[in-house]
């Protein structure tokens, strides 16, 4: 497998005919975390035609005038919904408030993204642009949410199985649908503006939640570092699967027996535009940050705590997690 990671097979969990074959693709899936924290997930029942809509969609999106797409601006943490554009985001592990301004006025994120919760959510609303200036595109990214989630339901079923758990213990810890549907446009942009000290398409960083879905295009340019030597190594695009990796509340719930990796986005290979230049190609994802509910309380897990042991973390709710993070993230 590219870059050592593990190409998992949900058909093989969601078909499984006996107790013990399940617990067998559910071990699997644990290990995948445990050792490298991304898996490749393939046979995983999203139709191709239902990521490839899901993608056109986003690119009519953000071909859309800059000045329609700032009618949605990103606005408030708690809510998490909206247009960022290019160089608003610096995402990294820091929780210092001057050293991310100091990044982001030196290294911003080249990319830019739309943000989308549940729409049926009562305090924050989604930014939808007009139908007549993106056709479809509610209405896409409304069912490839709800798909999104029944995906993120079963994986959390096998991650249960494989810590030896009831299968269905995470069911109603993550049924709110507290989640987030990011859509990324990485512009082309010559290469010397990527040349600088600290500078990337998206900063080495960790995610937020339980898990992260991640459909790539066939550009590439994700790295993820590999958690026993440091190193990082392209996790790269392979037709027909989704990556996918543990986040920062999964590894907590976890005490870190699940890891949550760190991964960036660098550019790939560029063209040149002229005897001094080069420019990288667009390229295009979407991720699906899978989150547990809102309140759920996340502390140390029975089966991840050797007797006689502390927890690493204190318990701590999504929501206080999650806002502290994106506080720091934007501008």
């Amino acid at each position: 497998m590219p870059g050592g990671h593990s190409r998992r097979t949900q058909s093989k969990y969601r078909n499984a005919t006996s107790t013990a074959e399940k617990e067998q693709t559910a071990h699997d899936i644990v290990r995948g975390f445990t050792e490298v924290g991304f898996i490749y997930l393939n046979n995983h029942g999203i139709p191709q035609e239902t990521v490839q809509q899901a993608f056109q969609k986003s690119a009519e999106f953000f071909s859309l005038p800059f000045e329609k797409k700032s009618e949605l601006a990103w606005r408030d943490p708690r809510a998490n919904r909206g247009f960022v554009q290019v160089g608003r985001e610096r995402v990294t592990q820091s929780a210092d408030l001057e050293e991310i301004k100091k990044l982001r006025e030196k290294a911003p994120d080249y990319k830019e993204t739309m943000e989308i919760g549940r729409d049926w959510d009562a305090t924050y609303k989604n930014y939808w642009p007009a139908e007549g200036d993106a056709p479809g595109f509610r209405r896409t990214m409304l069912g490839f949410f709800q798909t999104c989630h029944e995906l993120h339901t079963l994986v959390m079923r096998s991650i249960a199985l494989g810590l030896k758990l009831d299968e269905t213990f995470f069911d109603d810890k993550i049924n709110e649908q507290y989640h987030n549907l990011r859509l990324l446009s990485y512009p082309p942009i010559k290469t010397q503006l990527l040349s600088g000290d600290g500078q990337a398409r998206a900063g080495a960083h960790s995610d937020y939640g339980t898990l992260t879905l991640l459909f790539q295009d066939s550009v590439g340019g994700l790295e993820v570092q590999n958690p026993h030597t440091g190193q990082f190594q392209p996790a790269t695009p392979i037709p027909g699967t989704i990556v996918i990796n543990a986040g920062d509340l999964l590894a907590r719930w976890s005490n870190d027996v699940l890891r949550s990796t760190l991964h960036r986005v660098v550019a790939p290979p560029a063209k040149a535009i002229s005897e001094t230049e080069q420019v990288t190609p667009a390229r295009q994802s979407i991720a699906f940050f899978c989150n547990p509910n809102q309140g759920a309380e996340i502390e140390c897990l029975p089966t991840c705590l050797v007797p006689g042991s502390k927890p690493k973390y204190p318990p701590v709710t999504t929501e206080e997690y999650i806002v502290g993070r994106l506080q720091a993230t934007y501008v």
